[in-house]
């Protein structure tokens, strides 16, 4: 199961249930996807296919929803 937390242009995050308990973001993009720890500050874990730009677009739409983001974690996963 991959709950999505919300799709802005052709972005979607979501997480992944039953993976690692560390807060984090999934990004899909039709040319590749990337994964972002939120904790201690949203920075970049994985990333494959994805440009640079593509990189920061999807960080800087993390920044800005980042308490949306979080509360859907704790919300789906538990406090």
């Amino acid at each position: 199961m991959a709950p999505t937390v919300f799709r802005s242009g052709q972005f979607r995050f979501f997480f992944f249930s039953r993976e690692e308990p560390r807060i984090h973001v999934h990004v899909a993009h039709p040319d590749g996807e990337a994964k972002f720890w939120l904790t201690p500050t949203v920075h970049l874990a994985t990333s494959m296919g994805l440009s640079s730009m593509q990189i920061r677009e999807a960080q800087a739409l993390i920044e800005t929803r980042l308490e949306e983001i979080q509360h859907a974690w704790h919300s789906h996963f538990g406090a």
